[in-house]
């Protein structure tokens, strides 16, 4: 059934859910379908009223006054969110397989974005992060991972610091110091780029840094930076005579 919906439709839908208790993204889906028909797009999607949310969620004993255990506040942010408020419009970019191995040499980046594959987050409010995965000879975009869950947690720069601690890198457009720290602490380091830009062009000059990589990017890599490699070649010299 999600064959029938727009990427943005399916985002949408997916982030409702995360504000509903006890609601599985198939179980709201298939209410929906059954109330707004097939396919469902966000012009469907922007016609859902918070009465048409109580009722879908109280199934069959829905009336004027039915009560689903759920808050109104709860039920207009989901509601809100199937309109698409607060979401990027632009269709989300397409995620390319991966596989550990597939990409020696490789390291994985995180860039904080709120349309398509700009580069163009604050760390502490991006919808989301893309994550690449970037050696000499390639780039691909393996993931697309929402913030939403994050910005419910007690802590949310260390949720969020939490949702990239698998990347060696992340860019953002601005990130303030404390932020920094959850990332550094996380095992990531952040690189800020204030003007922004699309992501894939910003990657290019980490991409033609790895074959050479400078201190810092060899020490994520866990290599030999190039600058250090004269002086070991220098000693090896010298043990030699």
């Amino acid at each position: 059934m999600s064959a029938s919906m727009t990427r943005e439709a399916a985002l949408r839908i997916a982030l409702a859910v995360r504000e509903l208790p006890d609601v599985t993204a198939a179980g709201l889906v298939t209410a929906l379908a059954e109330r707004l028909g097939l396919p469902l797009t966000e012009t469907k999607l922007g016609s859902v009223t918070v009465t048409d949310l109580r009722e879908i969620l109280a199934g069959d004993h829905a009336d004027e006054s039915c009560v689903v255990g759920v808050a109104d506040d709860v039920l207009k942010a989901a509601v809100r969110l199937l309109w698409g408020e607060g979401i990027a419009h632009s269709e989300l970019p397409p995620v390319q397989d991966y596989a550990d191995g597939d990409m020696p040499g490789s390291v994985r980046v995180a860039c904080a974005s709120n349309n398509d594959e700009l580069l163009d987050g604050h760390f502490g409010s991006c919808e989301r992060f893309l994550i690449y995965q970037v050696s000499t000879s390639e780039m691909r975009l393996i993931g697309v991972r929402p913030t939403l869950d994050a910005d419910h947690a007690e802590d949310r720069n260390a949720s969020r610091a939490a949702l990239i601690n698998d990347c060696q890198v992340a860019y953002f457009q601005s990130i303030g110091g404390p932020a920094a720290a959850k990332v550094v602490r996380a095992g990531v380091h952040p690189v800020k780029v204030a003007k922004g830009g699309m992501a894939r062009e910003l990657l290019v000059q980490l991409q033609q840094s790895l074959a050479s990589p400078p201190p810092w990017l060899a020490k994520v890599m866990g290599v030999e930076a190039a600058s250090l490699a004269v002086y070991r070649e220098l000693v090896e010299a010298d043990e030699e005579t």
